[in-house]
């Protein structure tokens, strides 16, 4: 086994699992368990390839801006994951609707949409359906990914996979050092007290849960923009990443740190 370009690979594989494990963990740590997150994904993942195919298709080559390549499809993904989140909130926190329920609902919602989508609108273009959004997003640091072996290693991924290690120590220092954070573990663990303390919690559950679901949807965005080389026609594998962002949570303890190494672990077993 080449061990050089075995561990990229490894670690590109675990990035979608990065990021749905970290938005997965923020959503549970308010009380609400999301069956949802491959169907989120799924979304969050056509939403970003349609807005860069829109932008590409109605712009000439000569006045592309790489910065809208990159913010368009962003600002659609999230946009679309934060609605699914909100789905499930309206259903389950405001409805009182079962959380498991409506979670595999979304998720069949989400592929069925996506799915439906990505034919629709794609057309059968979705070989070519956004080159310059592939290149920007799978982008490597300058210089640095030049530096031979270790360049290889560490330096030769898009801004998405140091973006994602960057959110999961966020995430770990707003659990445990910020007042908000607290406060969401209390809503998790104990609404009624939560609530008696003066504690909004429906609030921090909506916020909670559609912040996650954002972050879960950049996990999609991720594998059909960078990883998938912006092909849309073979992303039946976004629903098992989805799953299995559900099971690292339960793996790595609902810690966004844990999440990081287990994320890249799972990467490489895949590989294995």
């Amino acid at each position: 086994m080449d061990l050089i370009s075995f561990l990229p690979r490894a670690v590109m594989q675990g990035i979608p699992l990065l990021y749905g494990s970290t938005g997965e963990i923020l959503t549970e740590k308010s009380g609400n368990l999301n069956l949802g997150i491959p169907g989120i994904m799924y979304v969050g993942g056509i939403c970003g390839v349609i807005g860069a195919f829109f932008y590409e298709q109605s712009t000439p080559a000569a006045s592309m801006n790489g910065l809208l390549a990159v913010g368009i499809p962003m600002l659609c993904s999230l946009l679309g994951s934060l609605l699914m989140g909100l789905l499930y909130c309206l259903l389950t926190v405001t409805l009182r609707a079962n959380q498991n329920v409506t979670g595999l609902a979304l998720t069949t919602f989400g592929m069925g949409v996506a799915n439906f989508f990505g034919v629709f609108i794609l057309n059968g273009a979705s070989y070519t359906a956004a080159p310059l959004a592939y290149k920007a997003f799978s982008a490597m640091i300058p210089v640095l990914s030049g530096l031979g072996v270790v360049g290889e290693v560490l330096f030769s991924y898009g801004f998405l996979a140091y973006a994602a290690i960057v959110l999961a120590v966020v995430l770990h220092w707003f659990f445990t050092r910020t007042r908000a954070g607290l406060n969401l573990r209390a809503v998790g663990e104990n609404p009624a007290t939560a609530d008696a303390a003066g504690i909004n919690v429906t609030l921090y559950k909506y916020v909670a849960t559609c912040t996650g679901a954002a972050i879960c949807g950049v996990g999609g965005l991720y594998y059909v923009l960078d990883y998938n080389q912006g092909i849309w026609a073979t992303t039946g594998q976004i629903e098992a990443l989805g799953w299995l962002a559900v099971a690292l949570v339960i793996f790595t303890t609902w810690k966004p740190l844990n999440a990081i190494w287990g994320a890249y672990l799972f990467g490489m077993l895949y590989w294995l």
